[in-house]
């Protein structure tokens, strides 16, 4: 059993100070990140398919430009070199998932004035 690693004292040791998680955004660091998102939470159906999250139950048409489109499928060709097929779509549902969930109530509050 390895032991869980205390990095407040690690960072102590090398004189530094802990501020907080580092989130990839972009390039290589971002789609290994997307790639793991993607194989921890995807699962295929029992009736077999391609692989999605489970907790996905909406199913909504998203017009989109071809632009995005091709970045889509970039990101997903990416992903996929990762060991994870996955299509450009379940890349948008996957990146809008996550900005709207980087978003605090406060901060909807405070930029729309309503509470719902």
């Amino acid at each position: 059993m390895s032991k869980k690693l205390d990095m407040d004292k690690i960072a102590h040791a090398l004189g530094a100070e802990r501020r907080g998680a580092v989130k990839a955004r972009g390039g290589y660091f971002g789609a290994a990140q997307l790639a793991a998102e993607v194989g921890a939470r995807f699962r295929a159906p029992p009736g077999g398919g391609r692989a999605t999250d489970p907790t996905w139950t909406e199913r909504r048409l998203v017009p989109m430009d071809p632009a995005t489109l091709e970045k889509l499928e970039a990101l997903a060709g990416e992903v996929a070199k990762r060991g994870v097929t996955v299509g450009p779509l379940q890349v948008a549902a996957l990146l809008l998932q996550r900005a709207v969930n980087s978003v605090s109530h406060e901060e909807l509050v405070a930029r729309t004035g309503t509470t719902r």
